[in-house]
């Protein structure tokens, strides 16, 4: 059933709230997927607070005019297009599609948002090969600690090599 121009106002108006709140955007062929793994598509990118969207072609236009995107047609996109939102993590939304091409060769990648800017489909793939913005920091904050642990641990050595010295004493005397 067609929808009203009601709902069609309310579509591009939740799409372009989308666009604005999301941090990078990737669009992807979805044709020769079946169902069952577009759910499971649906359900990765859920549990990685990604949001899997598949919207007509010119309500996406209208949303991306509303937004203030230039120089994204989704009319040039070829075949069905459906958009994948990352709200917490710009790589997020790459590293997922891509990790699930690998098993599922129907869903291509074919480019995205990120930055307000359109990128092609070899800087989404770039992309996807980052760590994740957790990792990144986890990677800092190891980094700022190691010199910390290292001078605990040459302090503790001192200490451990007064126990030796003053144990091979008293073994001495006894």
């Amino acid at each position: 059933m067609p929808k009203t121009r009601q709902e069609k106002e309310q579509a591009v108006k939740d799409f372009t709230e989308k666009i604005n709140k999301s941090k990078s955007l990737v669009f992807v062929n979805f044709d020769g997927l079946k169902v069952n793994e577009v759910e499971g598509l649906r359900k990765t990118c859920r549990a990685e607070n990604v949001e899997y969207l598949v919207a007509k072609k010119t309500l996406m236009k209208k949303a991306f005019k509303e937004s203030g995107l230039e120089g994204v047609d989704p009319k040039t996109f070829e075949n069905a297009v459906a958009t994948v939102f990352g709200y917490d993590d710009e790589v997020a939304p790459a590293r997922i599609v891509q990790n699930f091409a690998k098993d599922h060769e129907a869903l291509v990648a074919f480019g995205g948002i990120l930055e307000g800017q359109f990128v092609d489909q070899t800087k989404v793939l770039e992309l996807s090969k980052l760590p994740s913005k957790d990792e990144l920091l986890a990677k800092v904050v190891g980094s700022i600690k190691a010199p910390v642990a290292g001078f605990v641990n040459v302090l503790s050595g001192n200490l451990r090599n007064l126990v030796y010295t003053l144990t091979a004493i008293k073994d001495s005397k006894n």
